[in-house]
């Protein structure tokens, strides 16, 4: 009866060292998983302060910059496309590509304005260009914030032995957001100017 008694206390000491690491790691990912949600949110609400804002600098700009029509209706449109994506799994990627797309649109937008000295002058739009630098930098930190939470993930979900649990629970590695090639090499803001 002993040996029974102390047969089963063994096997569960043997269980729960077994089973409090697993679980350890299970609410390890799970908390590195929803610290990239929530990241992803960071970012969501700098991207909404972005899209909110970028209506009243097309506005202003509209009324100078009448040959940049076709620059001012496709960063309307792909403002339209990202501000309608939800940041999951499955659509980051897109997400990532169009904010991206974005950055690039309005940074030639940001360079064309120099073509026109009383668009430039305009008080309205160098109180919007300012706010809309600020906005980028904080996108720009909600960005690393970001980036080091998915690491983390990654890192988890790639090595292992939680990457069998996370395997189990489908918890995949997310995209980091990276720049674009375009925006890696070094501009030359006369590219961006009308002979």
């Amino acid at each position: 009866m002993d040996c029974i008694i102390i047969g089963s206390i063994i096997g569960l000491v043997v269980l729960l060292v077994v089973l409090i690491p697993l679980y350890g790691l299970y609410v390890s990912l799970i908390q590195k998983k929803n610290k990239v949600r929530e990241s992803m949110g960071g970012i969501d609400v700098q991207l909404k302060k972005r899209y909110d804002l970028i209506p009243n600098i097309l506005v202003i700009a509209n009324k100078f910059m009448e040959h940049e029509r076709g620059l001012i209706t496709e960063i309307t449109q792909l403002r339209t496309q990202a501000s309608s994506l939800r940041s999951d799994q499955d659509t980051i990627s897109k997400k990532i590509d169009l904010d991206n797309q974005i950055a690039t649109k309005m940074g030639q937008l940001m360079v064309n304005v120099e073509n026109y000295p009383q668009l430039k002058s305009d008080q309205t739009m160098v109180q919007a260009m300012q706010t809309y630098s600020e906005v980028e930098e904080h996108i720009a930190a909600a960005r690393r914030f970001y980036n080091s939470a998915v690491n983390d993930l990654n890192n988890a979900v790639e090595i292992f032995p939680s990457s069998m649990i996370a395997s189990a629970l489908d918890i995949r590695p997310y995209p980091f957001f990276e720049a674009e090639e375009a925006a890696k090499k070094s501009v030359n803001a006369a590219d961006y100017f009308k002979n």
